[in-house]
């Protein structure tokens, strides 16, 4: 389906023969265009003078002078991050390898810009063959998610800026009950659950973020993500892989992890060393998977052939933040790729 996301700026991008994502001027005008960067009624003159250049030439050096003249402090620092973020687009050929020398260094683009630059990478992996349930999983990767754990085992995803601007404005119910947090009443208004019969409404709602995804053994969430996953490792790394949902750890096979996020990584690193790790945090965990690359030379020696086991988990307010990065920056491989 080719209309979801639209917000994200992918259309903007210009598209080398590969598939690889070549960064040009309307896509920095569209950044330009961010609320941190876009001048306001109080906006002074300096502000806006050096706004308007940069709309007419995107690319345009900057001196120390202008930018000392733009009046308010907030907004001069949020010029000088836009530049050296703009240096990191630049710097390399293609979005995608902007975005992996990002992690391959000092990380010092804030994590709104990253996520933004996940998703549009996500939109070029995805495509447009993604399904419904693939493209909501997807979200996962540069959206937090607040997580609901029923008492028949259930796991629910909803997007936690959407649980918590309902909780505010509208609420929602049973579920809405499940996903708050504290004790604010919430209203009336449910949250909807992706499932096969509607699936076909997550299109018009894409950037709504308003579907709950079931994250539970046996729904298609999980296997969504597990495909988006392989998506995004062939996009950024070129390579070819499987990953399916396990139940347990072969620890005759345990060589190797990735933690899909803090929380998990934690998990997995204190296990791996033999560490006592409490009930809470293993009650947090919330899936593991393995993965399996279809050329196993593309890892070390040592680890060719064996799995590399992924996991997820939601911290102590129940919040998932999935971390992409993770799985292109800490897989063992035999080189760089």
């Amino acid at each position: 389906m080719a209309g979801y996301w639209p917000g994200c700026g992918w259309h903007l991008l210009e598209q080398d023969g590969e598939g690889r994502l070549r960064v040009g001027d309307e896509f920095l005008r569209f950044l330009l265009e961010r609320p941190e960067l876009a001048p306001v009624p109080q906006s002074g003159p300096g502000e806006r003078a050096l706004h308007a250049r940069l709309v007419a030439q995107p690319r345009a050096a900057v001196s120390e002078r202008e930018l000392a003249a733009v009046e308010d402090e907030d907004a001069r620092a949020n010029v000088a991050v836009w530049l050296r973020f703009r240096e990191r687009l630049l710097a390399r050929p293609t979005l995608e390898a902007s975005y992996l020398q990002i992690f391959r260094g000092q990380v010092d683009v804030p994590p709104l810009l990253v996520h933004q630059l996940t998703q549009i990478l996500l939109r070029q992996a995805l495509g447009d063959s993604a399904t419904p349930f693939e493209a909501r999983a997807a979200e996962m990767l540069f959206r937090v998610q607040k997580i609901a754990v029923q008492e028949d085992g259930q796991v629910m995803a909803a997007d936690n800026e959407t649980v918590e601007r309902l909780a505010v404005a509208g609420g929602f119910g049973t579920l809405g009950e499940l996903l708050r947090q504290g004790g604010a009443p919430l209203r009336t208004t449910d949250l909807d659950v992706l499932n096969p019969d509607v699936a076909d409404d997550y299109w018009a709602r894409s950037e709504a973020h308003d579907l709950v995804l079931p994250l539970h053994h046996g729904q298609p969430g999980l296997e969504a993500l597990c495909r988006v996953m392989e998506r995004w490792l062939a996009h950024l790394l070129g390579l070819s892989a499987r990953v399916q949902v396990e139940r347990e750890i072969d620890e005759t096979q345990w060589v190797w992890h990735v933690g899909l996020d803090a929380q998990a990584s934690a998990v997995l690193n204190a296990l791996y060393q033999g560490q006592d790790v409490d009930e809470a945090q293993m009650r947090r965990m919330l899936c593991l998977f393995s993965l399996h690359l279809d050329e196993p030379t593309a890892l070390r020696p040592e680890i060719a052939g064996r799995p590399i086991y992924l996991a997820m988990a939601m911290d102590e307010s129940q919040k998932l933040r999935l971390k992409p990065q993770n799985l292109l920056m800490n897989l063992p491989l035999a080189q760089v790729s």
